[in-house]
């Protein structure tokens, strides 16, 4: 059954991408991507790991339910329960897979799970046998298998495959691998494991030497047909392989590689913007495919040549992979049709109500500054749909601060139909004094361990984006806020932040 035409794209955003420090999502914000992804066109995507927690259930399910043609995949260990809990939050997707994993490498069986080769076969055969019992789409992953004895690896692939799975990945989990290794370890699998025809070769290659998206064309190069990979590269520790890197490398070199994804790279932009937003982590400037400066040219010489033929210079054509030539301009005068039209080019999908919450904020916007960027439209948009149920909502507050005296600040706060006002001196800085405020308040605190300003757009009348990760509970949570006012951009922010918190301890209760 090997598909030797195109390599499938297998996203894992929202599973091993969300497992990025402060990079935990809601559920509309986990659907929101999902539906970019489906946009985007990519051929599998990783909802999450039912049993790990009841949101992550809840985010696989209702992704499950909710997305059309493309497979829907759950994680899961291989014991029964793991596997169970998976098909329950995927039976009602169109096209569902249970990816089931065990670990595989000497390291992992002496000192993780204390099992010999033995017992990881029969382990291994027996969770992709009950997970066959649910659907005919089973992935198996040998856990750390770059470090897993050639040998052995064999025997495990082959029984995985015998038992029913019809795609083996090959995870190179710790980002061990070098291109050559991992070239090897594909061709060894590919020349000693007699029933290899029957199942797709994936491979799952992490960062942490830089060398995820080499080890992926490594292993393209010697018979792995899928890839999994984030958006943004973004993952535990260092990240996974980069979806948009591994795309456009596939694309740019058919003339070496002689084969493609059906990835629609022009939503490539889009998708990293929404991603980076709704996860707080921006990507570099000098990013490959879709950071700020991968078609700048400063240099002289690189201008020169861009003006005489702009392939001396560019081996990709920045359209191709999402960037607007233009920066659409809209005012005051703009209509909700122009704005739905803008938010689905800028890859949004808004509902009746998220479209009239956000033409509102528009217009406000527009009345404040003379010309709305796609910048704008994009960060009202992403404050839509990342709204956290709001137990507290900011209603006012002022500020007093002259250099050599301690701030002065008053806040109010509203909590359903009550109204907080509380004042405070002192602090280091009026938004230390504004945060300091909000605990008191609210009766949650936290301690800050990252604070960012930037602008969202150009101008001195730009938007501000504060994100601020804060420490509660030993678990960090993440805020965003977008203001015309930085004071107020950072206060929404923590304000947000304090919001999760509060919403996730009701949760626990």
């Amino acid at each position: 059954m090997s598909d030797q035409s195109t390599v499938r794209i297998f996203d894992t955003t929202l599973r091993d991408g969300e497992q990025s420090p402060g990079a935990s999502m809601n559920l509309s914000e986990k659907l929101e991507i999902a539906h970019a992804l489906v946009d985007l066109n990519v051929d599998i995507m990783e909802a999450g790991f039912p049993i790990a927690s009841p949101g992550d259930f809840d985010a696989v399910r209702e992704v499950a339910k909710s997305v059309r043609g493309v497979t829907v995949c759950g994680l899961a260990r291989c014991n029964d329960k793991d596997i169970d809990r998976a098909w329950e939050a995927l039976k009602h997707a169109e096209s569902p897979r249970i990816h089931v994993f065990l670990a595989t490498s000497a390291i992992h069986r002496e000192f993780k799970l204390k099992m010999t080769k033995e017992e990881i076969i029969g382990r291994a055969t027996a969770g992709v046998e009950r997970a066959v019992g649910y659907c005919d789409n089973i992935e198996f992953s040998p856990e750390d298998a770059a470090r897993t004895e050639p040998d052995f690896l064999c025997q495990v692939v082959e029984a995985a495959i015998a038992a029913g799975a019809t795609t083996v990945n090959i995870p190179d989990t710790v980002g061990y691998a070098t291109p050559m290794h991992m070239g090897r370890v594909i061709a060894d699998l590919k020349n000693r494991v007699p029933n290899i025809d029957q199942a797709i070769i994936s491979v799952h290659c992490h960062n942490d030497l830089g060398l995820a998206v080499a080890n992926s064309l490594s292993a393209i190069e010697n018979g792995a047909r899928q890839i999994e990979c984030t958006i943004n590269g973004i993952g535990e520790r260092a990240g996974n392989c980069s979806l948009e890197e591994i795309v456009m490398a596939l694309r740019t070199r058919s003339d070496y590689y002689q084969i493609d994804t059906r990835v629609h790279s022009q939503r490539l932009v889009p998708t990293s913007r929404l991603v980076a937003n709704i996860t707080g982590i921006q990507v570099q400037r000098n990013k490959a495919i879709v950071g700020r400066n991968a078609f700048a040219h400063e240099a002289g010489i690189h201008q020169d040549g861009m003006l005489k033929e702009r392939t001396t210079y560019e081996i990709m054509r920045p359209e191709d992979v999402g960037f607007a030539k233009t920066d659409l301009v809209m005012g005051k005068h703009s209509g909700r049709a122009a704005l739905a039209d803008r938010a689905k080019a800028l890859g949004y999908h808004l509902n009746g109500e998220q479209l009239q919450t956000v033409f509102e904020a528009f217009k406000k916007l527009a009345d404040k500054k003379k010309e709305v960027y796609d910048g704008d439209i994009a960060a009202l948009i992403e404050k839509q749909i990342t709204v956290i149920s709001d137990v507290w909502s900011l209603e006012s507050f002022d500020v007093s601060a002259t250099s050599g005296a301690p701030p002065t600040v008053n806040i109010t706060l509203r909590r359903g139909e009550e109204s907080i006002t509380q004042g405070f001196t002192g602090g280091d800085g009026p938004l230390d004094a504004l945060f300091r405020t909000i605990e008191e308040i609210t009766g949650i605190s936290g301690v800050v361990r990252e604070f960012r300003v930037h602008s969202v757009t150009r101008g001195k009348d730009a938007q501000g984006e504060s994100t601020i990760e804060l420490e509660h509970d030993r678990v960090v949570y993440r805020g965003r806020g977008v203001s015309t006012d930085s004071v107020e951009a950072g206060v929404l922010a923590f304000l947000n932040a304090i919001n999760r918190i509060a919403t996730t301890e009701s949760a626990d209760a």
